[in-house]
């Protein structure tokens, strides 16, 4: 397995908007981040993934970008991200942005150009169609529901957006877009930036005949998936950008990537298919979708967990690598979803941080997953922000007829903007996350969970993962160490063994509120062991073959042969 920096590292999220405020106008800002970088490098993390920062009017949280080479003014000017970089770079941090060119926002020049008429030389830049019938072009969904396809009275035709109507995709089939893209691409990494998360990239290449989708029963709309993810010439278009641009440049990868399997994923990320260097995949994050997806939000199995998170490990261990996480900007606060904020809040909090950084794949924190952040639940529809929440709710309550408590339990459940309430920094007002009237309600726990609580308490979820990180540095077998999954069939106990030539990482994590009995198989040889990390105390002297965990209990065993 060749030997990469960014297989080393530790990526830690930044949703900027929630982050930190300096201005007192309660949205987080660049300067935010900058002011904070001392506690990142206490942390000990590599990388910081910024989310989108361009110029955006913000109808999806500034993944609808009207200008990619300027900065969202609520984040403030292009000299606070040039001192930022400068300043990270003086860290040994390194900088990734999110690129999104699956669409832009519909305030973006190239389409206010595209939709004044059918000759205008932009016009390419969009997907455009006729009508059918005096209705859309085809019965495509769109991800935050309603149809893909808007209607534009100007030209009398439909522009497609698998997004918000204000998201229209790009034409990746034009190669003037493709040129656009490899462009702004080189002008940021000749900034100095390290590498990009690319947004819904398997998405940008569509089937031509863009034909119906098939459809649920019951449902309002047809699926798109079939016919515009890890579409024909996806794999042309990433090849391409990565010969023009992305090869010339040490930096790092990763690719969103909903709908891939491991086999798909190895077209993306193989070490010898010169396109990405890592993707994520959702498949563990769709436990407990129902009938309404996520809406309708079910309990999760661990054999199932177990099984989705062996499936890519073993996937892409000859020649691919895996992005590691439990949080974003987009997905509820783990703890909340598969471990236990109240009870065992901060044994649950740490080992859940221990499955996942001790599986083979570069890892990524999500801001407040290092301090146990929890899931949130407003008491109004009104106080929640997302997009994706508002349009779920029209379509099933009030379209469909969901109850609406049932509907805002799911919300509280699996919503996004449980990943979006500020960071909680200390027990202050607006847990020192602004001067001014934060843009969206903190959790109200921040009195109890913040960092300036846990900074000091070496057995603080903060400190824990600081060992973590510490760890991880230290031992090549949890890089580069080959997984294999013991007690497979066990509905309580996750637990692996990392393997990298005579050293062997014993990995033993208790999902639940029990306390199951952990038996080591017998074909695991040891001469001498030694506990390198565990939530709970325990004595090093302690025989292995058989240990009464306590609820949600983990340890990591270093074993020499």
């Amino acid at each position: 397995m060749k030997k990469q920096w960014w297989k080393e590292a530790v990526v830690y999220q930044i949703y900027p908007r929630s982050f930190k405020d300096t201005n007192g106008d309660g949205i987080g800002d660049l300067r935010g981040v900058l002011e904070k970088l001392d506690y990142l490098k206490f942390l000990g993390i590599d990388v910081i993934w910024l989310c989108p920062i361009y110029k955006s009017p913000n109808d999806d949280n500034g993944y609808d970008i009207s200008d990619y080479r300027d900065i969202m003014q609520e984040f403030g000017i292009m000299k606070d991200f040039d001192k930022l970089l400068a300043e990270a770079h003086k860290r040994g941090i390194k900088i990734l942005l999110d690129l999104v060119v699956n669409h832009s926002s519909d305030e973006h020049n190239w389409f206010v150009e595209s939709r004044k008429s059918k000759d205008n030389e932009y016009r390419d830049y969009y997907i455009w169609k006729e009508g059918k019938d005096g209705k859309e072009p085809n019965n495509w969904g769109s991800v935050f529901s309603g149809s893909a396809w808007q209607y534009d009275e100007a030209t009398d035709m439909y522009y497609l957006h698998l997004f918000t109507k204000k998201q229209p995709d790009l034409n990746w089939e034009n190669p003037k877009i493709r040129k656009e893209v490899q462009d702004l691409v080189r002008w940021w990494l000749d900034k100095g930036i390290d590498g990009f998360r690319m947004d819904v990239i398997s998405a940008i290449s569509k089937q031509q005949d863009f034909p119906d989708g098939p459809k649920k029963e019951g449902a309002l709309y047809g699926d798109f998936g079939p016919y515009s993810i890890n579409g024909p010439r996806v794999h042309e278009y990433l090849k391409e950008l990565n010969k023009e641009v992305l090869s010339k440049y040490d930096i790092m990868t990763v690719g969103e990537t909903p709908g891939a399997t491991p086999e798909i994923a190895m077209d993306y990320v193989g070490e010898e298919r010169d396109e990405l260097n890592m993707l994520f995949q959702f498949e563990h994050m769709s436990l407990g979708d129902g009938e309404d997806g996520k809406w309708s939000n079910g309990p999760f199995k661990l054999i199932e967990l177990k099984a989705i998170l062996s499936k890519w490990q073993k996937g892409l261990e000859k020649g691919g690598w895996n992005s590691l996480y439990w949080n974003n900007h987009d997905q509820p606060r783990i703890v909340s979803r598969f471990g236990d904020d109240k009870k065992y809040w901060k044994e649950s909090a740490k080992m859940l941080g221990t499955c996942l950084h001790m599986l083979q794949g570069t890892p990524y924190i999500y801001q407040g997953e290092e301090i146990g952040m929890t899931n949130v639940a407003f008491e109004n529809l009104e106080d929640y922000k997302d997009v994706e929440i508002f349009n779920a709710y029209r379509e099933l309550v009030q379209l469909k007829g969901k109850d609406h408590d049932e509907m805002m339990k799911a919300i509280y459940e699996r919503g996004r903007d449980n990943a979006r309430t500020p960071m909680q920094w200390d027990a202050s007002e607006n847990a020192g996350f602004t001067q001014g009237t934060p843009w969206i309600k903190l959790n109200p726990n921040y009195k109890e969970i913040n960092v300036e609580s846990q900074i000091n308490d070496e057995n603080s979820i903060l400190n824990y993962y600081r060992k973590l990180i510490k760890i991880r540095k230290e031992n090549e077998a949890m890089i580069y160490g080959q997984y294999d999954i013991i007690l497979e069939a066990h509905e309580e106990i996750y637990a692996y063994t990392r393997t990298l030539e005579n050293e062997k990482l014993l990995v033993i994590c208790n999902f639940s509120q029990n306390t199951p009995e952990f038996n080591l198989p017998e074909d695991i040889e040891f001469s001498t062991k030694e506990l390198i990390i565990s939530n709970y105390e325990a004595h090093e002297e302690e025989d292995i073959k058989e240990i009464a965990l306590r609820p949600y209990e983990c340890r990591v065993y270093k074993l020499i042969k």
